[in-house]
């Protein structure tokens, strides 16, 4: 099945990646741009960092540059929430997820909502993946 093999590709590693970035950048009052920068600088120098793919700085850059709008779009769709009471993590997907939408053209919008579900399974609670599924349905909409 293709879906499955896909998970497993840069691109899937790429997004997981702009999460890290995303979540650190926040938890640490820092620009995600001049973060993400550091670290292909740094992976450059020093074996033991992971060279960072280049569509991690090309989401991440994304996101920092609409993060506003991104965020609207989001705190449009949440109900009886705000963004701010979000888990970090899964407002860090859902940025990437709508930026993808609306922003990635070579992207198909299930691809995008696929990609930030298996996100959320990964890296965040078990409510996590239904609830980004929910979001993002409606926004693609």
């Amino acid at each position: 099945m293709s879906g499955s093999q896909k998970k497993l590709g840069a691109r899937h590693k790429a997004r997981k990646r702009a999460v890290d970035f995303l979540f650190e950048a926040e938890a640490r009052d820092l620009d995600p741009v001049n973060l993400a920068a550091e670290r292909v600088e740094l992976s450059g120098k020093d074996d033991a960092v992971a060279p960072v793919n280049p569509y991690t700085v090309t989401v991440v850059t994304g996101v920092a540059e609409n993060l506003d709008r991104l965020d609207r779009v989001i705190a449009d769709h949440l109900q009886d929430w705000t963004i701010d009471r979000l888990p970090a993590v899964d407002r860090a997907i859902l940025r990437i997820a709508v930026w993808e939408l609306f922003h990635a053209t070579d992207v198909p919008p299930v691809v995008a909502v696929d990609e930030a579900v298996e996100l959320a399974k990964e890296l965040s609670t078990d409510e996590s993946p239904g609830f980004v599924n929910g979001i993002l349905g409606q926004v693609v909409l």
